[in-house]
C-alpha cells in the first residue's frame, strides 16, 4: 500500500509554535510506525527533509490545490492537521472527493467534532458533557455588559473560547467583566467565525481518553493526564503523562468509548477530552478529537503493538484482541521541541 502522510505546518511552511512542536512529533512517529508500508510525508521546501524511513515530497503552492492534483498517486492518506478553520475539514473532504481511502475519520465527523457548539448539541441528551452555549460577536459588541451579567448571575466562573480551537489557545476563564471584555476582544481577533462559546468552568482533574476506532466499535487504549494551568486567566497546555490512574478511570473510558460510537464517520485514532470531577465522583466531557492527539507519541512507546501498523487496520475494521502498557511516558513542550521521558 502506498501511503501519504502530511503535516499541516511541516507540509506549507507554517512557522507557527502553536502547531509545529506537537504536529512534528506526530508525524516522525507515524513515519517509524508505518516503515513498512511505502510511505511518503510532505514538506514545504527541501530544508525540511529529516532522518526518517519514508520518502519526502516537496509541496508546490497551495496544499489543498496539490492535493487535487496529486493524491490520486497514492492508496492511502493520514492528514495532521488543526480543526480550526475547518482546515482539517476541508483537507480531509478533498482526499474522500479523490476516491482516496482516509486513514482517519470521514469529512462529516470532523466538521461535526471541530464545532464544539454541535458537538454539545449531539452529545447533551445521552453523555455528562460540559454545557455549551453560543455569542455572537455583533451582540457581545452591542450588549457586553448585560451579557456578562446573564452568564454570571450563578457566581461560577466562565470559560469563553473559540468554537473551533485547539491546544487551549485563546481559552479564558473570566470572573470579572473586565475579563469577559478581554477575553471577547481576543476571541474575535483568533477566529474567523462571528460567534464564539461559552462554558461552565469545572474544577477537576484534565485528562483525555486515547481510542481506536473502526467506524463501528472503538476501544479505548488509555486514559491521559492533561497538564493545563490556568494562568493569568488563561488556559495554558504544557504537555502529560501516559496512562495516568484515577479512582474515576473506568467510568472515564466507557463514557469516551460510547460517546465516539454514537458518531458516524469516527475512525482510526481518535481522543476524548474530559474533566475528572472528584467533588462530584463524576467525568465530564470537554470535546471530542476525531483526529490523531499528542497522546499517540507517548503512546506508541509503550503499547504492545505498531500504533501506526493499527491505525491502518481500524480503518479496515479490525482492532487489536489485547492491550498492555509497558511503562509510563511524560512529554512536555520546550521551545519548539516535545520532550518525551519514558519510565519503564
Amino acid at each position: 500500500m502506498k501511503i501519504l502522510v502530511f503535516e499541516f505546518a511541516t507540509a506549507t511552511g507554517l512557522d507557527d509554535p502553536s502547531f509545529i512542536v506537537e504536529g512534528h512529533a506526530m508525524l516522525y512517529g507515524l513515519l517509524e510506525d508505518l516503515k513498512d508500508f511505502k510511505t511518503y510525508h510532505l514538506i514545504s521546501d527541501d530544508s525540511q527533509i529529516m532522518n526518517s524511513p519514508s520518502i519526502p515530497v516537496i509541496v508546490n503552492g497551495d496544499l489543498g490545490e496539490w492535493l487535487k492534483r496529486n493524491i490520486q498517486d497514492y492508496d492511502a492518506c493520514l492528514p495532521i492537521a488543526p480543526e480550526e478553520n475547518n482546515i482539517l475539514h476541508d483537507l480531509t473532504l478533498i482526499i474522500e472527493e479523490q476516491g482516496v481511502i482516509v486513514l482517519g475519520s470521514s469529512s462529516n465527523a470532523v466538521k461535526l467534532t471541530t464545532n464544539k457548539f454541535e458537538t454539545y448539541n449531539t452529545l447533551k441528551d445521552k453523555f455528562p458533557i460540559i454545557k455549551t452555549e453560543k455569542i455572537y460577536f455583533k451582540d457581545l459588541d452591542q450588549k457586553s455588559e448585560e451579557y456578562y451579567k446573564f452568564y454570571m448571575k450563578d457566581n461560577l466562573s466562565k470559560v469563553l473560547k473559540p468554537v473551533d480551537g485547539v491546544s487551549c489557545i485563546g481559552v479564558m476563564v473570566v470572573n470579572s467583566l473586565d475579563e469577559f471584555m478581554t477575553a471577547q476582544n481576543r476571541l474575535q481577533m483568533l477566529t474567523q467565525l462571528p460567534y464564539c462559546i461559552v462554558q461552565d468552568y469545572v474544577d477537576g482533574v484534565s485528562v483525555s481518553v486515547s481510542l481506536l476506532c473502526n467506524g463501528d466499535k472503538a476501544l479505548p487504549l488509555s486514559l491521559n493526564f492533561q497538564d493545563v494551568r490556568l494562568n493569568s486567566c488563561e488556559l495554558k497546555y504544557g504537555g502529560g503523562n501516559v496512562p495516568f490512574k484515577h479512582g474515576l478511570s473506568e467510568i472515564a473510558l466507557e463514557t469516551a468509548k460510547n460517546a465516539i460510537e454514537s458518531i458516524d464517520g469516527i475512525r482510526g485514532f481518535v481522543g476524548v477530552d474530559m474533566i475528572l470531577d472528584d467533588d462530584r465522583n463524576m467525568v465530564h466531557i470537554v470535546e471530542i478529537n476525531s483526529r490523531i492527539t499528542t497522546s499517540y507519541v507517548a503512546l506508541r512507546r509503550i503499547i504492545n503493538f505498531n500504533l501506526g501498523e493499527a491505525i491502518v487496520d481500524s480503518i479496515y475494521g479490525e482492532l487489536p484482541d489485547d492491550i498492555t502498557l509497558n511503562g509510563t511516558v511524560n512529554f512536555y513542550k520546550e521551545g519548539k521541541t516535545l520532550r518525551i521521558s519514558v519510565l519503564k
